[in-house]
């Protein structure tokens, strides 16, 4: 007769996985980081969400005082001089919309121009070859060890007997063309292409200029893109050459138009209400554009291997 055996189950304790002490600090920093970086946006948020007496009366609480949108309805010109002053305004007109399409007319300007001149150059400098092309490339980049403090002056004076003074050419002229680190930048890529892929088109008879417009423009749309955001940016939030070439509404663009808002305080006091709420709808837009093209951006970099 055979024997039954019979086994006892053996229980299995349930692993237990330590989390390692240094990620905990790792996650930690990180998170106190993350937090000191978005806490400027949120005061700036909380302030444009209350009131400047109330602002007086509660200036450390954390939470927006007497909660109103009456800041953004100045900043955007929704309001009466007489219910501004109210509101503890200066009753000054502020005409957003005018200076936000002087921003974007001269954004896009410098931004366009820029990259078509960048590349071009860029171009000549990767895939062209020419004597002396290395030695004029190594001068032209010692143009990025000059400060931009230097060229104020000669700029102005040049703009002045341009007759481009008060206009928006006049702001973008000295930008609107290529920079060293613009170059510099597509350089690397334009330098990764293949040369097979270019003398493929050569074997096809296309040209130099049929080669840069439809070959190698084309395959670099990644790092086009990422420079013309960051030239975008760049452009969009500069305040020293505005302010010294433009005088009137007509050439003033959104960053100079704030600190002229900051300077109308009224009698009661200076409407950081008003400024805060005009300050983050002129930055909404690069925030936005900085977020859709976040990925491409940190992708480029990393394949230019600029760091």
């Amino acid at each position: 007769m055979a024997t039954v055996t019979t086994t006892t189950p053996t229980t299995l304790r349930p692993v237990q996985r330590k989390f390692p002490l240094g990620r905990a600090a790792a996650w930690t920093v990180m998170g106190l980081i993350i937090l000191i970086t978005l806490l400027p946006f949120y005061w700036i948020l909380r302030t444009a969400l209350s009131t400047n007496a109330g602002l007086s009366a509660d200036p450390t609480n954390p939470l927006p005082v007497d909660l109103t949108t009456s800041g953004f309805e100045r900043a955007l010109g929704m309001q009466s001089a007489e219910e501004a002053v109210k509101q503890g305004g200066a009753g000054g007109g502020l005409d957003f919309w005018r200076y936000l399409l002087n921003s974007v007319l001269v954004s896009t300007l410098i931004t366009g121009c820029q990259i078509f001149f960048s590349a071009m150059a860029a171009y000549a400098f990767s895939r062209l070859r020419w004597r002396g092309r290395d030695k004029v490339f190594g001068l032209f980049l010692a143009g990025m060890m000059v400060p931009a403090i230097f060229t104020l002056l000669p700029n102005f004076v040049l703009i002045k007997q341009l007759h481009l003074i008060d206009t928006l050419l006049g702001i973008a002229l000295p930008t609107m063309f290529m920079t060293p680190f613009a170059v510099f930048f597509l350089r690397q890529f334009f330098m990764n292409i293949p040369q097979e892929v270019e003398e493929a088109a050569l074997l096809d008879g296309a040209g130099k200029i049929k080669i840069f417009f439809r070959v190698v423009l084309p395959m670099a749309s990644t790092p086009v893109i990422t420079l013309g955001v960051l030239t975008y940016i760049t452009s969009w939030n500069d305040y020293f050459w505005p302010l010294m070439v433009s005088y009137s509404d007509s050439s003033r663009v959104l960053t100079v138009a704030l600190a002229v808002f900051r300077a109308q305080t009224p009698a009661t006091g200076v409407d950081w209400s008003g400024l805060m709420a005009a300050t983050l709808i002129a930055a909404l837009p690069m925030l936005v554009l900085f977020a859709c093209f976040a990925r491409r951006i940190v992708s480029s970099i990393g394949f230019t291997g600029i760091k």
